[in-house]
This record gives structure tokens, C-alpha cells and sequence, in this order.
């Protein structure tokens, strides 16, 4: 069994979030992406202090399709340098961790 992953990304609105969060479950690189509207988010950019309101995924995924999401979101993300955060889910029930499995094909090319 492998280990399931919960990965953080951060989209500048609901239309770039969907569209990420769609293109990611068609490639197979995640099972599951929850959209997250309208969240807040204060952070150090350029040497500035910003303050926006984002929309955030919490992307599904398997540890060994973790490089398959990191260079899906490089290559389709707007911002310059996109939010990609895992953490690890553990303990994960094991229906659940079996179908995370069955659907992610780690290494599927977009």
C-alpha cells in the first residue's frame, strides 16, 4: 500500500481552481479535489505585505504521484510560483486509501 497525500494549492479564483482541479482528476493525478472558495490569505510577496481573498484546493493524491502534481501545477498554474504544500495522511482508512490507489496513475502525462 502506498501512502496518501493532501496537498495544498492556493488559485487566484473559482474559474482557474476548477479548471485546475478538473485537469488534475482527468489526468489521473489526483482522486479527488475539493474547491475551497473564498478564503483569505495575508503573505510576504516582493517584498510587500498582501492581502487577497484566493480559492483553495486540497488535492488527493498518492505519495508517488506527488511529482506528477508538482509539474502538472508548474506547467498550468498562473501564478508565478504556485502554493504546492503536501502532508502527509496518515492514518488513512483503508476502503478510502484502496479507491486513492486504484484511481492515480502516478506517472500520467497530461
Amino acid at each position: 500500500m502506498s501512502e496518501a497525500l493532501v496537498i495544498l494549492c492556493t488559485c487566484p479564483d473559482e474559474t482557474v481552481a476548477e479548471s485546475l482541479a478538473r485537469g488534475l482528476v482527468s489526468a489521473r493525478l489526483a482522486a479527488c479535489v475539493n474547491v475551497l472558495p473564498r478564503i483569505r490569505s495575508i503573505y510576504r510577496w516582493q517584498a510587500m505585505i498582501e492581502d487577497d481573498f484566493e480559492v483553495l484546493l486540497v488535492i488527493k493524491t498518492t505519495r508517488s504521484g506527488f511529482s506528477g502534481v508538482e509539474q502538472w501545477l508548474d506547467t498550468h498554474h498562473p501564478y508565478e510560483v504556485p502554493e504546492i504544500v503536501a502532508l502527509p495522511a496518515s492514518p488513512v482508512a483503508a476502503p478510502y486509501l484502496a479507491w486513492l490507489e486504484e484511481s492515480v496513475i502516478p506517472n500520467a502525462k497530461a
